[in-house]
């Protein structure tokens, strides 16, 4: 496969996806920021990410709760920066993994895609929860009551996993592997299929093991791809 086809699988890159996914801050802002999530992450391992409230991180990172709902506007979006760091990881992990195969077909290089974006969700966990909750509901953010919701189909995170879906369909129909399909469409059913309110729903509530759900991705996204050895 030649590199300017690879790139275009994934058409923000790595580095610019890292980039666009930290927020420009001062030295001071920044380690204020890295406290907070050193705080979460030692409750959340201590007592499970359910049972810590905002209040309790606040009150354990010595500063006022309205200061944290200003950075971090409800549990979720809090979860999400403290799941950056292995975003960014996952992302480096996609650009070698597609570079190793890129003699594959679109579609098996998709198939490996999504065994790998599978596998993230199974190892993030608990973590995923409240993320899932701010997905199906308003977060209160604070005290005046004032609801807002986390866009999460607008973050870098979603926008990148999109752009790279996408491209790897279009190889595919272009190749004649996939038939005519609309692209963005599937790539957004995909994203849906494997977004955590409904991972979490078919976990923990149908019971479905992580093999399960893979392979019903596989067959409503793109049936008869070749299966990784």
């Amino acid at each position: 496969m030649k590199e300017e086809s690879r790139q275009n699988l994934c058409p923000l890159g790595v580095s610019e996806w890292i980039a666009s996914h930290h927020r420009r801050e001062r030295r001071d802002a920044a380690e204020h920021r890295q406290r907070i999530l050193d705080v979460a992450r030692h409750l959340f391992g201590e007592h499970g990410v359910a049972a810590v409230s905002m209040h309790q991180i606040a009150l354990a990172a010595g500063i006022g709760q309205g200061t944290l709902y200003r950075r971090y506007r409800h549990k979720g979006e809090l979860c999400m920066d403290l799941m950056r760091e292995r975003h960014e990881r996952f992302v480096e992990e996609i650009a070698t993994l597609l570079d190793a195969v890129g003699a594959a077909s679109a579609l098996e290089r998709l198939d490996r895609v999504l065994v790998k974006m599978v596998a993230l969700l199974e190892e993030q966990g608990t973590m995923l929860e409240p993320v899932a909750a701010t997905l199906l509901r308003d977060a209160r953010c604070d005290a005046s009551g004032i609801s807002r919701r986390f866009s999460f189909h607008q973050s870098p995170w979603y926008l990148w996993l999109h752009e790279l879906l996408a491209g790897l369909l279009t190889e595919a129909v272009e190749r004649g592997e996939l038939t005519s399909l609309d692209v963005p469409f599937v790539a957004d059913a995909i994203l849906g299929l494997l977004s955590p309110p409904f991972y979490l729903f078919q976990r923990q509530e149908r019971g479905f093991s992580q093999e399960r759900i893979l392979q019903g991705v596989r067959h409503m996204c793109c049936d008869g791809s070749p299966r990784p050895s």
